[in-house]
């Protein structure tokens, strides 16, 4: 029986790859300390450890945890960039010291693959679209930049030290149990509370912002195609739809008032140009939002 370590398993995210890693018949090691993930997250199977992975002293006990582990997916961090911005210092710990420990246990574990969760945010503004893995990247946020420092360190430790390491590009994803509430939510969280309780949908700025939605289960998908793949050596993919709507398309698809509000920093437009996915995972997108969103309003 194959072995995978999901760090973040008590998140929007970690959850459903831990579920579906279980329903493939893999022994599947969950590791959250709880700082943003929910234990309902986490399914029932997950071997689950509650541990700070960014602290040395847990070191320890981290390797007896992971030891003979086949593969390492990555997906603890601080998310969200305006958080990110209020505690750079904070989010530095997590995201890149967490990183860094986690390389560590794997290349001393000798797992033969390493996962890590990046994010679109790392390219911050830019012209090219669909965008590219290897658009210059000018990232906007601490959690951008901490982001890019990991695809980083994924690169340097399969060049200097062998491991086999993938990174993952997100482009706004959605799904069931994305949270609904805290500071961690996403727009499409933020709309769904406000349209439970009655209220006007906010819109940042004009609207006009176009985002490149993502449906879980296809990132489930992409993280267990690069695991298995034989794609290695610091890759890193775009997992993005590979088309776009503008927020104002999206707020209109819950049918209800909105109101406007101050805009805040961000990327005008996200697109992912997913080809090379597509070409060396065999991945493709396999959701829309317009055709998820009115069968989750009903269950909300």
């Amino acid at each position: 029986m194959p072995k995978a370590v999901v760090t973040g398993v008590a998140g929007f995210i970690g959850g459903h790859l831990a579920q579906r890693l279980l329903d493939l018949g893999y022994e599947v090691i969950g590791i959250d300390d709880y700082s943003t993930g929910h234990y309902l997250n986490v399914p029932k199977g997950v071997h689950f450890w509650n541990i700070d992975i960014s602290k040395k002293e847990n070191t320890s006990i981290l390797h007896s945890v992971c030891q003979d582990s086949d593969y390492i997916f990555h997906l603890a961090a601080k998310a969200r960039v305006q958080p990110s911005i209020n505690a750079p210092v904070l989010y530095h710990e997590t995201n890149v010291n967490g990183l860094l420990n986690m390389l560590e246990l794997a290349r001393a574990c000798k797992v033969k693959k390493f996962i890590f969760s990046s994010s679109s945010s790392v390219v911050g503004t830019t012209e090219l679209f669909p965008t590219p893995e290897d658009a210059p990247c000018n990232p906007i946020s601490p959690y951008a930049l901490h982001k890019l420092i990991g695809e980083q360190y994924c690169k340097m430790y399969a060049e200097v030290y062998g491991l086999p390491t993938v990174s993952l590009r997100y482009f706004n994803v959605y799904g069931n149990k994305m949270p609904l509430e805290g500071a961690y939510r996403l727009v499409l969280g933020i709309w769904a509370n406000q349209y439970k309780k009655g209220e006007p949908l906010t819109i940042t700025g004009t609207g006009h912002q176009r985002r490149d939605f993502t449906y879980v289960g296809d990132v489930v998908n992409a993280n267990i195609l690069a695991a298995t793949s034989e794609i290695a050596g610091g890759e890193i993919f775009n997992i993005g739809n590979g088309d776009n709507r503008s927020i104002l398309d999206i707020a209109n698809l819950f049918n209800c008032p909105k109101v406007h509000i101050e805009p805040k920093m961000e990327p005008l437009i996200t697109l992912a140009n997913n080809k090379k996915a597509r070409r060396m995972l065999g991945w493709e997108p396999t959701m829309t939002i317009e055709e998820w969103l009115p069968t989750w309003l009903k269950s909300v």
